[in-house]
């Protein structure tokens, strides 16, 4: 491994001899454990209020989850241009400062009696919006910070935390929802982001200013630079579409799952928790094996495999029948299996994605792929409460499923699956302040 002093020769930034004795590396993963401990909180607590709280139907958790997916469709683009422009600690801090004092203000709503449907619908749409903004900067912030050569582990760490929020968050939310309130509940997610802002303020190293068109017109030129990139790339390209394909079917499957789990099933909010929290300890797994298994077997293959594995489990779960004490052990596996497939594939295909990228578009392509790839999340949202209304959870729930195997197919089918033990080399690094 290269030394303190060491300089990468592709990008002149300095490797730190380790990331875990690299303090900035350190806070940004901090923040981003903590950071996304809140966001699953708050992505289990407000619709599991919605539900069992205020009795909310099919098609209304449908529109839920979909305003609260909607700022992605909205949002994601700009912000991709707007972060390549500006430090990323500064985005990170505002976002995490946002999302706390927007949910600090729907707990003290909560607490008054006053946390209804418009309410939880004007929240979930101004927490995604914050969250666009942290996701993308969080992920430009990586390549900034480290070397190309240390992408896979660092992601890897960052992408561990993510697991850890998976295990912690519905866990936690779905205890607090049971046995105390939804108002509380709310208020831990805001506690959370608290922590998060102070942790990424602690980030000290130097992040240079790029150049940035002033107005409208050098935004749009901006964007424009990231879709042509992300479209005339095939590993960008296949990325994006297979992202949109898993995000939409899989955004159908979670607003089935959780009208399944309660009233099919009969699930209380605690063991709802308990089953979604499953996908943490697998998600951990999955970040351990990210970094040796794409070296050993080659990134495509793991690419294909760990997502046709990890999306099929969730065919086991619609011929789920009984008490808890049967179904909730088979929840529990699904969301182990699921979660370390899930992430495996996330690790691979980010370190993919910022070898291939360069440095001044990595703003830019996250936030073109989130666009395509979350932005029919809102889509899927509401296909799934139409299902559910339509055909019945149960069956609803199994073609939600059936449809997310549509992701590994089509990385299967094209020359992603292919890549080797390497990372594939990139279309080269800016070697100044990004451009239009």
């Amino acid at each position: 491994m290269p030394s303190a002093s060491s300089v990468a020769p592709d990008s002149g930034r300095p490797v730190p001899a380790g990331l875990w004795r690299d303090g900035d590396f350190r806070s940004l993963w901090l923040g981003q454990t903590v950071s996304q401990l809140g966001e699953h909180i708050s992505l289990l607590v407000l619709p599991l209020f919605a539900v069992l709280a205020l009795g909310a139907g099919a098609g209304q958790l449908g529109v839920l989850r979909a305003v609260g997916q909607a700022p992605v469709l909205l949002f994601a683009l700009p912000a991709g241009a707007w972060v390549d422009g500006r430090r990323t600690r500064t985005v990170m801090v505002l976002a995490d400062a946002g999302r706390a004092l927007v949910l600090g203000a729907a707990a003290v709503a909560g607490f008054l009696g006053r946390l209804g449907l418009p309410a939880l619908l004007v929240v979930a749409f101004a927490v995604g919006a914050l969250s666009v903004l942290f996701d993308v900067a969080y992920q430009a912030s990586l390549v900034r910070m480290v070397d190309r050569g240390q992408l896979v582990r660092g992601n890897s760490a960052l992408e561990g935390s993510r697991s850890a929020a998976q295990t912690g968050g519905p866990a936690l939310g779905g205890v607090l929802v049971s046995l105390l309130s939804a108002p509380a509940a709310v208020a831990s997610g805001a506690l959370f982001f608290v922590l998060s802002f102070l942790s990424v303020r602690r980030i000290r190293r130097p992040e240079p200013v790029p150049e940035r068109s002033e107005g409208p017109p050098g935004t749009g030129r901006r964007i424009l630079a990231g879709l042509r990139l992300v479209a005339g790339d095939t590993s960008l390209r296949t990325v994006c579409l297979a992202s949109a394909a898993f995000q939409f079917s899989f955004a159908a499957v979670t607003t089935v799952h959780l009208l399944f789990l309660p009233r099919e099933l009969h699930l209380s909010g605690t063991a709802v928790g308990l089953s979604l929290a499953a996908t943490g300890p697998g998600a951990l797994l999955g970040s351990l094996l990210a970094a040796r298994l794409p070296g050993r077997f080659g990134h495509g293959a793991v690419l294909v495999l760990a997502a046709a594995v990890g999306d099929g489990a969730f065919l086991c779960v619609p011929a789920l029948h009984g008490s808890a004490a049967v179904t909730l052990p088979v929840l529990l596996a699904v969301g182990f299996v699921f979660g370390a497939g899930g992430q495996l594939v996330n690790v691979t295909v980010m370190a993919v994605r910022q070898a291939v990228t360069p440095d001044g578009m990595q703003g830019r392509a996250a936030a073109t792929i989130t666009f395509v790839g979350m932005g029919s999340a809102p889509l899927g949202s509401l296909a799934g409460g139409v299902l559910a209304q339509e055909w019945g959870l149960r069956t609803g729930l199994l073609v939600a499923a059936a449809a997310m195997l549509l992701s590994p197919a089509l990385m299967a089918a094209s020359p992603l699956a292919r890549l080797g033990r390497e990372l594939p080399a990139g279309t080269g690094r800016a070697a100044g302040p990004p451009s239009g």
